[in-house]
């Protein structure tokens, strides 16, 4: 389906080659309903394709550029296929830490639902952080969760999204 759109000649496409130039992946199986919203209407709007990864069945709008793509339940199964699909320039949102390290390895972008962009500056700090987290929680320490998701994250996710998304005008 995405090939016929590319020979369509619609915009963020390369010519002949089938592929886009960028597309956005999704983590999609913890990213907030309001988040994916965002997302849809930046995809219709940009005409950039959106693809949902979840191992579950999700609801997308009708769209040529909207799809979700289920993947079998496990540990890890949608962020390895997301890490599979994902190439250089790309833009992935996941809270995932693990993941936001692979996609910016291979090139990609990583921006977490709360409007945050994971960096090769960044990340190491966070996977230490987050290694940290998790053998405190393994020896049985209560280290709470992460804030109530607020409309300032929605705002923020929106804004730096804009600002990206810009640069493939």
């Amino acid at each position: 389906m995405w090939l016929n759109h590319a020979r369509a000649g619609l915009s963020g496409y390369s010519r002949g080659s089938g592929r886009q130039l960028m597309q956005i992946l999704v983590d999609a199986d913890a990213c907030p309903k309001v988040i994916k919203e965002i997302l849809f209407r930046a995809a219709e709007r940009r005409k950039i394709r959106l693809t949902l990864v979840a191992n579950r069945m999700l609801h997308c709008p009708p769209s040529q550029f909207i799809r979700a793509m289920q993947v079998p339940a496990g540990f890890d199964v949608a962020d390895n296929r997301i890490a599979e699909l994902v190439e250089p320039g790309d833009l992935v949102i996941t809270a995932d830490i693990p993941l936001a390290a692979d996609v910016i390895v291979r090139g990609g972008h990583a921006l977490n639902p709360r409007g945050e962009f994971y960096t090769r500056d960044s990340i190491e700090e966070k996977l230490t952080m987050r290694n940290f987290m998790d053998a405190l929680r393994g020896s049985g320490v209560e280290t709470g969760g992460p804030p109530v998701f607020s409309q300032g994250d929605r705002r923020d996710f929106a804004n730096q999204l804009d600002k990206f998304l810009a640069k493939f005008r």
